[in-house]
């Protein structure tokens, strides 16, 4: 027994996928209190009964073809119409497009490649300065992860049990509240320079007209989940079907011939998290089992009795694990554990499930490990310690929004309460 786990232990150092560490664990941990082993597999079979996860492969779909479109063009071209003649135009532009790309898509790597390309060179022509284009690229691209329909906000609510029309609206308040910051200080950024020509009216309608089709989702994912007229897997489904159509036929902007590769990349993603989500489900129920979770409660509880003071120390813990861990496994690991805990201090599992969201968000960027850091490293060919100065002002105005969103659960809970 004891030579398996040194094998475990010896394969996790060896970098082996995330998925056959757990599973090795879950294994391990029922045999050493002898019990079947089959119930390793059963517990990971109960996955297939969710119905909630039919949204996550669709919603993975609809992005991974929005991001390989020609959408990041046109979403940037029409709001510089609209935006570009604001004092630090092209910033806000950069914030708004990064957050609604990334909520569609779900990966902050995929909003860096995807637009860093297009935005660095943009806002450098701008006359911005490169420290602060880096930073705001950076930043913002994990900035629409609270905002519907997130993928991480639909596997949180799997996971933690918890309706997912709810989180949607949790996530928009604070992730306002994370733009409006943002956007000021862009504003107050902005390069002075003579006035900036405003579009006119033929030009505005001719850019709407280029981008209507994309700007009617929001439509389709809201108004059809919050009309009453579908639930999340029927809304990620006709959200699937709309943006292969428009990209297909419509835009053309995608080949009949590259969607068998979107799809495999596409279900490589969903089967990575899936995988990982049956074997940790299965080594959350032996701790459930162990009684694991109320042994923590009830050892916390003894030197933490404040529920804010605990919801500062989970606020350091979620961070370093969201600089460590990329926000799949992150939720899959840490929410099984935390939840029972959160129960006992009266946290509301919506509350929870937005703070934990915007940790790991902030955690991206979060020096010296943030993946988003790395990731803007090798795109953009800086040096990463660049990056930690350049991420600085944005992290600090991010971490302040973490604040107010932790202390005051009304922000999260107010749309919930009013049309939940």
């Amino acid at each position: 027994m004891t030579i398996l786990k040194f094998i475990t232990l010896f394969l996790a150092l060896l970098g082996s996928p995330l998925f056959i560490v757990i599973a090795a664990v879950a294994l391990l941990s029922f045999y050493s209190v002898d019990i079947d082993l089959s119930v390793v597999i059963i517990e990971m079979s109960r996955l297939a009964d969710t119905p909630l996860l039919l949204a996550l492969p669709l919603f993975i779909f609809a992005g991974t073809i929005l991001s390989e479109s020609g959408t990041p063009k046109r979403l940037l071209k029409m709001s510089n119409l609209l935006l570009g003649w604001l004092p630090g135009g092209l910033a806000v532009i950069s914030l708004l497009v990064c957050a609604v790309f990334t909520a569609f898509t779900g990966a902050s790597g995929v909003t860096i490649f995807a637009l860093g390309g297009l935005l660095f060179p943009a806002l450098l022509k701008d006359s911005y300065s490169e420290k602060f284009s880096l930073g705001l690229i950076t930043s913002s691209g994990s900035l629409g992860l609270l905002f519907p329909p997130s993928l991480p906000l639909i596997l949180y609510g799997v996971i933690a049990e918890v309706r997912i029309d709810h989180l949607f609206l949790a996530g928009i308040l604070p992730g306002m509240l994370m733009l409006v910051l943002l956007v000021a200080y862009s504003m107050y950024k902005s390069p002075r320079k003579k006035k900036r020509q405003e579009a006119n009216a033929r030009e505005i309608i001719a850019g709407l007209q280029e981008s209507a089709w994309e700007l009617f989702l929001p439509v389709i994912v809201l108004g059809g989940i919050y009309g009453g007229f579908l639930v999340a897997g029927e809304a990620a489904a006709i959200t699937a079907l709309y943006v292969l159509i428009i990209e297909v036929f419509i835009y053309r902007d995608i080949k009949l011939r590259q969607l068998p590769e979107l799809m495999v990349k596409s279900m490589m993603l969903f089967g990575g998290i899936l995988v990982i989500l049956a074997a940790s489900m299965a080594a959350t129920n032996f701790l459930v089992d162990q009684e694991v979770p109320m042994r923590l409660f009830e050892f916390i509880r003894q030197y933490i009795s404040s529920k804010y003071t605990f919801l500062l120390l989970l606020n350091v813990f979620l961070l370093i694990v969201g600089s460590m861990l990329d926000i799949f496994s992150a939720l899959v690991l840490v929410v099984p554990l935390i939840v029972p805990i959160a129960r006992g201090y009266e946290v509301n599992l919506v509350h929870l499930g937005i703070i934990f969201l915007t940790n790991l968000q902030i955690g991206y960027c979060t020096p010296p490990v943030g993946l988003n850091l790395f990731l803007a490293s090798y795109r953009f060919e800086r040096p990463v310690i660049q990056l930690y100065s350049a991420t600085l002002p944005f992290l600090a105005l991010l971490m302040f929004t973490l604040l107010i969103i932790t202390y005051f659960p009304l922000l999260s809970l107010f749309l919930v309460g009013l049309f939940g």
